[in-house]
């Protein structure tokens, strides 16, 4: 294999997207392109601000960003996790401004594209168009299931759901193995994700640990029994559009 070939099956965004569209190599080529300048960005940093107006779309590469709003009261909601893979948005907007603001969570390596070069890739490839279509509608579907679980799942059912979904999520694109996964995310920003104090974070950590499901060693976190989280979160990864061969 040449180490050209390795770059191309090394990259999430690539791997991510294999899953949307029968890429040829011409097609994985024209996407690695894409990635060839990135930069590193340290944690807690706004790469747009809501209402700034978006031009580029990032794309993470390494590391952990989230979409978030903040509240009157200065409380922070973190609505979406973008993974190793994931891109801001692709689509022309049709809004003047951002309605949102897009930041790191931890020390991260962003590219940075400017929306022409993907408008330009979109319009001749159609199979690359697709499968950023369907990258875009599958983050679409993951911000339906927070919502369900927001409304309707219990604040330790919502975040065993969270850790199945970071868990596959992450091994898709290869920063997971079968069970654990790097989890660098600190209490107060689980706090903000489903919408319950670090206080309450901890001690859901801790029944979970005393259950059995979980284990944590510095930043890793290992589901110790994977079938036994799914059935107490509810968690039925369908709504990521995954092939059987990653589920597995």
């Amino acid at each position: 294999m040449t180490q050209n070939n390795e770059t191309v099956c090394a990259n999430p965004f690539v791997i991510r997207l294999e899953h949307g569209a029968e890429l040829t190599d011409d097609d994985r080529q024209k996407l690695l392109a894409l990635t060839v300048n990135p930069r590193r960005v340290a944690a807690r940093t706004d790469l747009i601000r809501e209402n700034e107006k978006p031009n580029d779309v990032h794309l993470v590469l390494q590391g952990f960003a989230c979409r978030y709003k903040v509240l009157a009261d200065g409380a922070r909601s973190i609505m979406a996790f973008l993974v190793p893979g994931d891109f801001s948005h692709f689509q022309k907007p049709l809004l003047d401004a951002m309605d949102h603001s897009i930041g790191t969570l931890t020390p991260s390596l962003i590219v940075d594209i400017p929306k022409g070069e993907i408008d330009s890739l979109i319009a001749g490839n159609p199979r690359i168009a697709q499968a950023l279509w369907w990258a875009n509608l599958v983050d679409a579907a993951i911000m339906r299931e927070w919502l369900a679980s927001m409304g309707r799942r219990s604040a330790d059912r919502q975040l065993a759901h969270l850790f199945c979904e970071l868990l596959v999520r992450l091994k898709t694109v290869g920063f997971a193995t079968d069970s654990s996964f790097e989890l660098p995310l600190t209490q107060e920003e689980i706090g903000d994700t489903i919408g319950i104090s670090s206080v309450h974070v901890n001690r859901i950590l801790q029944q979970l640990r005393d259950d059995g499901l979980i284990a944590q060693r510095t930043k890793m976190l290992r589901i110790v029994d994977l079938p036994r989280m799914m059935s107490f979160a509810g968690f039925n990864p369908n709504y990521l559009h995954l092939s059987a061969r990653v589920q597995s």
